[in-house]
C-alpha cells in the first residue's frame, strides 16, 4: 500500500508515522504472543525457559488504564490487554509458575543473576525483529543482539556449574522465539525498493543464521509465526471499506511457509533440534472468517480506543472509550487481542492439530522432552 493512501486515510503523514512507531513495538498476534513465558515448571524435566524475539512487556509497559480493567485487581499490570494474556494462560496449561525476568534487570546483581539463569530469563525486546534495522530508531534490541546476551548467560552458567552441566541444562530447556511481525510491519509503506520475494528471503536468511547458534540446535524450540497483521484495526484504516490489508497479509502468510520449510531443513540437518511451530496466521484467520464459532461478534474494530474502528487513538484514559462487552471482540486495542481471544490462542498452541501447530503441538513438545 502506497504512503499516499495512508496519508489520505489518517489525516497526514506525521500522524501515520506516529501510529506506525507505536505499532512497531508489538508483534501483532492473537496470542501475542508468547513471549514473556513463565518459568520453574512443575515438570522437573524442563529446568528453564529462555525467551527471545519481540516482547512489548519488556520495553513498553501498559501501565495505564484501561488496560487491566478485567484483571482481578482491575488495575493496569503491564499487559496490553483487558485482563490476562496468552502467556498467562499458557503458564497455567504447562505448569509454569513464575515469569522469567528481563536479562537487563539482572546484570547489576551478580548473586541473583546466576541463580535466576538456572531457571531462565527473557531477552525479548518490544519492537525488535529479525533484521538489525527493524525498530532501530526506537533503541530496541534485535534478535542478533539478544543471542549475544544469551552467550553471556551461557558463559556465566559454565563458570558456575561447568560446561557439561550447562550443556545438559540447555538441552532440556525451552527456547521460545516470536519474531518477524515487526520486520514486515516496518516494511510498509516504504519497501526500500525490495520485492516481496527479496524481502522474505532476507528474513529467512536472517532466521537461518540465528537458529544455527549451537544452543538452539541442541535445545527445544517453541516458535510462532506471524499473524495476518493486515487485519488488525490499525492496518484496516488504510482501506476505505475497512478491509484487511491484503499485501501485508501475503507477506505474513509467505513468511509462515518459508519458516516452516527452514525448520524442517534444520531439523533434518541437526538431529538434536526439537521444535514446534505455531501457525499464527491460520489461527487468526479462522477467527476472522467465522466469528460466531469463537463466540465473537466484532473482529474488525478495537474494544478500547477512539475514532474510526476505535483505532485512531490508543487505549489510553481519558482519550479512549472502552466497550462493555469485551468478550465479543477479537481486538482489545488497535493491535492486541482481548483476554478471551488470548485464552483461545493459548489453548490452540498447547493442544492444537498439526494444521495449526506442527509437527507437534506445545504440549507434545514438552512431554517428549
Amino acid at each position: 500500500m502506497q504512503c499516499k493512501i495512508y496519508r489520505q486515510r489518517i489525516q497526514g503523514k506525521n500522524q501515520l508515522l506516529n501510529l506506525l512507531l507505536m505499532a512497531e513495538r508489538w508483534v501483532p498476534s492473537l496470542s501475542f504472543f508468547l513471549v514473556m513465558v513463565v518459568l520453574h515448571s512443575a515438570d522437573a524435566s524442563i529446568p528453564a525457559m529462555f525467551i527471545l524475539g519481540t516482547q512489548q512487556l519488556i520495553i513498553i509497559r501498559a501501565d495505564f488504564p484501561f488496560n487491566g480493567i478485567d484483571f482481578p485487581s482491575s488495575q493496569p499490570t503491564g499487559r496490553f490487554s483487558n485482563g490476562f494474556n496468552t502467556v498467562d494462560f499458557l503458564a497455567n496449561l504447562t505448569g509454569f509458575q513464575i515469569s522469567p525476568p528481563p536479562f537487563l534487570s539482572l546484570v547489576n546483581s551478580q548473586s541473583s543473576m546466576n541463580k535466576q539463569f538456572l531457571k531462565g530469563v527473557s531477552f525479548a525486546s518490544g519492537g525488535s525483529g529479525l533484521l538489525d534495522t527493524t525498530g532501530q530508531s526506537l533503541g530496541v534490541i534485535p534478535l542478533g543482539k539478544q543471542i549475544q546476551q544469551f552467550a553471556t548467560v551461557q558463559s556465566n552458567l559454565t563458570a558456575a556449574i561447568g560446561s557439561d552441566e550447562t550443556e545438559k541444562l540447555l538441552s532440556k530447556s525451552l527456547f521460545l522465539i516470536s519474531t518477524g511481525g515487526n520486520d514486515i510491519l516496518g516494511h510498509f509503506p516504504f519497501n526500500g525498493g525490495l520485492t516481496k520475494e527479496e524481502f522474505i528471503k532476507n528474513l529467512s536468511d536472517a532466521y537461518d543464521n540465528h537458529l544455527k547458534a549451537r544452543f538452539f540446535l541442541l535445545s527445544i524450540l517453541m516458535i510462532t509465526g506471524v499473524p495476518p497483521i493486515g487485519c488488525c484495526p490499525l492496518s484496516r484504516l488504510a482501506d476505505i471499506n475497512d478491509h484487511c490489508h491484503k499485501e501485508m497479509n501475503e507477506y505474513a502468510r509467505d513468511f509462515q511457509t518459508i519458516l516452516s520449510a527452514l525448520l524442517q531443513k534444520l531439523s533434518s540437518e541437526y538431529g538434536g533440534m526439537k521444535y514446534s511451530l505455531g501457525n499464527a496466521y491460520e489461527m487468526t484467520m479462522n477467527v476472522i472468517d467465522d466469528p460466531p464459532a469463537f463466540n465473537l461478534k466484532d473482529v474488525k474494530s478495537a474494544c478500547c480506543g477512539g475514532g474510526r474502528l476505535n483505532a485512531l487513538l490508543p487505549c489510553l484514559k481519558p482519550l479512549a472509550t472502552v466497550c462493555s462487552n469485551r468478550d465479543d471482540y477479537l481486538f482489545w486495542d488497535l493491535v492486541h487481542p482481548t483476554q478471551h481471544v488470548s485464552k483461545l490462542a493459548a489453548q490452540t498452541l498447547y493442544s492444537g492439530p498439526p494444521r495449526l501447530v506442527s509437527p507437534i503441538n506445545f504440549s507434545q513438545l514438552v512431554e517428549d522432552n
